[in-house]
């Protein structure tokens, strides 16, 4: 068995630009959903985003 065969880090499939931007758009999504206004969405990097999706309290002291 060759070396690459057994480390994962080499062996896994690498993310797509598409996957990427539809994941980022399901997360615009469900933060609108959550009841943050859709121009606060848009102005927000992708860290925020996913930050305010894994901690929702987070989201009252973001938007005011």
């Amino acid at each position: 068995m060759s070396r690459n065969a057994r480390n994962n880090d080499t062996t896994r499939p690498r993310k797509s630009g598409a996957a990427k931007a539809r994941r980022l758009l399901e997360h615009r999504r469900r933060l609108a959903a959550l009841g943050v206004p859709e121009a606060k969405v848009k102005q927000m990097d992708h860290e925020r985003i996913r930050l305010l999706i894994a901690k929702p309290a987070l989201i009252k002291n973001y938007v005011k």
